[in-house]
């Protein structure tokens, strides 16, 4: 907790003085004397009084001094509330065996159909951009929420040669700087304020693959840069183990090849690789703040966009509280006259 005036905290200095001034008042009672037959009926006639309720009015009003001081000095309090504006980058790969059809009609319909759903479901106020990515990066729509956009930008998507994870990643941070004053770009060269750990701002990269990072920018050092930001990217891998060959897509033709050292690859001349990178997949998510899943047909994939924690983005804000010691100053201080009223009734 911070104080915007804590130069009034100053004022406790009279809780010192007002406890000795009690006590010097309850010293300056005057004893009398009167004669009584009997002691013993003079203490059956005195009411019984105990010290704590002799004293807890003052106690109170003392606890209600305190509360009220720090009122005065306007304490703030940081705390997470729900964001009422989140944005969102979907960023799909569009690299040549997304053409593939061992999830049918095809990967990338597969994934065209979830992420329509998916841009369906979420709030009105969700601010949601496209990034395709495969030999480089792009943004096919910034982030917005006229939802026919975003759905003509999803159903336009057509592939590429390569893939290029990191790319996306970074492409994607840049989006989010262009729509979002506070996030620097990747691209500025500038080092963002690090947030304090485990906080991030209302912004997600959900990125979705079905192969190797081929080229670009290591998707380890892209979600390092995402990490400083604040921004988590959620990772999913869509395809299965058993795709050979990849079909002619958008007109092209592509036979897998192998390279050098003997395993197929992502890069020219139209090879690809149908493994998915899970171990990289899973470092990037876990680096960020994400996590990563794995979709091996179009019914999970829906499942996993579905899942998504899109709805429980929390951003910090810093609140003054004043009202709440106020508020307890004024309650003690209640109590304190009520107490004193029963205890010690006026004549």
């Amino acid at each position: 907790m911070e104080m915007l005036w804590p130069g009034f905290l100053y004022l406790w200095v009279l809780i010192p003085v007002l406890i000795l001034i009690y006590i010097l008042i309850l010293r300056r009672r005057k004893p009398f004397a009167v004669r009584y037959s009997s002691l013993s009926l003079v203490r059956e006639a005195l009411p019984k009084q105990s010290q704590w309720r002799r004293h807890l009015p003052f106690a109170l009003f003392l606890l209600a001094l305190s509360s009220l001081t720090v009122a005065l000095t306007r304490p703030t309090s940081t705390i997470k509330v729900p964001s009422s504006n989140s944005t969102i980058i979907l960023a799909i790969d569009v690299s040549r065996s997304m053409c593939s059809t061992d999830i049918l009609p095809s990967r990338l319909e597969a994934a065209k159909s979830a992420a329509l759903t998916f841009v369906q479901l979420q709030d009105a106020n969700a601010q949601i951009g496209i990034v395709a990515f495969a030999g480089f990066a792009a943004v096919i729509q910034p982030p917005t929420t006229d939802r026919e956009l975003l759905e003509t930008a999803i159903k336009n998507l057509s592939t590429a040669r390569r893939t290029a994870i990191g790319e996306g990643i970074l492409v994607s941070l840049d989006a989010i700087a262009e729509f979002d004053d506070s996030v620097l770009s990747p691209y500025s060269g500038e080092q963002p304020q690090p947030l304090p750990q485990g906080e991030y701002i209302p912004a997600i990269v959900v990125l979705l693959t079905d192969g190797v990072n081929t080229t670009g920018a290591h998707p380890l050092l892209a979600a390092q840069l995402s990490a400083d930001r604040g921004i988590r990217v959620y990772t999913i891998g869509f395809g299965t183990d058993h795709n050979n060959t990849i079909p002619s897509c958008g007109g092209f033709q592509s036979q897998s090849t192998t390279d050098q050292f003997g395993g197929s690859f992502g890069g020219g001349g139209g090879g690809f690789r149908r493994e998915i990178d899970e171990e990289t997949l899973k470092q990037v998510s876990d680096l960020t703040g994400g996590t990563y899943h794995l979709a091996a047909s179009a019914s999970e994939l829906e499942e996993v966009f579905k899942n998504l924690p899109t709805r429980l983005m929390t951003i910090t804000e810093t609140t003054e509280i004043s009202v709440i010691f106020t508020a307890i100053g004024a309650l003690f201080a209640s109590l304190a006259i009520l107490f004193a009223m029963l205890w010690h009734p006026l004549p």
